[in-house]
């Protein structure tokens, strides 16, 4: 299957020399020359990885930035711009952007940073879509689905906070996973609120499985989370 590039550039010349590059190249490209509709065909078209421009009509690239990344809090976002000031790539950065890339460039160094950029996407994102209806974990049997998780002394309701989170960590089970990667899949955002939020619920999730030392929540300093069964 073609991966999916969602590309907004206002400049005709170098829009259609990057589009016809990657479409050799076996991607499928997606152009808008402005940020009028952007929105609605980011939606339908689905995208791997994003694009933009900064200083484009209507809407500029940083502020479109951020508003792809509360549809999509694990896209990739790629600004291509002449702007590469300190504060501009800062910008960048708290905008959504996952890399930034200095106007002019190679389409060669454009493609490994694509390339980069999803494979680094698919590595943290959790496979939570292809769980089973019920998971086991040793005496405990987790229904994502029912938001429960079964213990031998009873039924305990998840709230779908608790369940997303617990979803994730069994997608990684016995395998690290980005305390920042969990806060965008619930959440959409890894703000300072959200992640007190985060850590409420994993103090919750420990206190369901205290019944059994084999499961543990372990706190990975400055990386995330390691949910090990044993």
């Amino acid at each position: 299957m073609k991966k999916k590039v969602f590309y907004v550039e206002d400049e005709p010349f170098l829009a259609r020399i990057v589009k016809e590059t990657l479409e050799l190249k076996g991607y499928e490209v997606m152009h808008n020359t402005n940020g009028s509709k952007v929105f609605e065909s980011i939606t339908a078209f689905n995208p791997d990885i994003c694009l933009l421009d900064v200083m484009l009509p209507h809407a500029d690239g940083f502020t479109i930035g951020n508003h792809v990344r509360n549809i999509y809090p694990n896209l990739p976002i790629i600004f291509l711009t002449a702007k590469a000031q300190p504060d501009d790539i800062i910008k960048g950065f708290s905008s959504g952007g996952t890399d930034y890339l200095k106007k002019p460039f190679s389409m060669e160094e454009l493609i490994v940073r694509m390339e980069n950029q999803i494979r680094l996407m698919k590595a943290n994102t959790p496979d939570t879509d292809n769980l089973p209806d019920e998971i086991a974990l040793k005496q405990y049997k987790f229904l994502p689905g029912k938001y429960e998780l079964h213990t031998d002394t009873g039924v305990i309701k998840l709230s779908n906070r608790e369940s997303q989170i617990l979803k994730m960590l069994c997608s990684h089970q016995n395998k690290p996973i980005d305390r920042k990667v969990l806060l965008q899949m619930v959440w959409g955002d890894d703000s300072f609120f959200n992640s007190r939020n985060l850590d409420v619920y994993i103090r919750k999730l420990r206190s369901y499985f205290s019944e059994d030392s084999g499961i543990e929540i372990i706190t990975l300093k400055g990386i995330g989370y390691h949910f090990s069964v044993s």
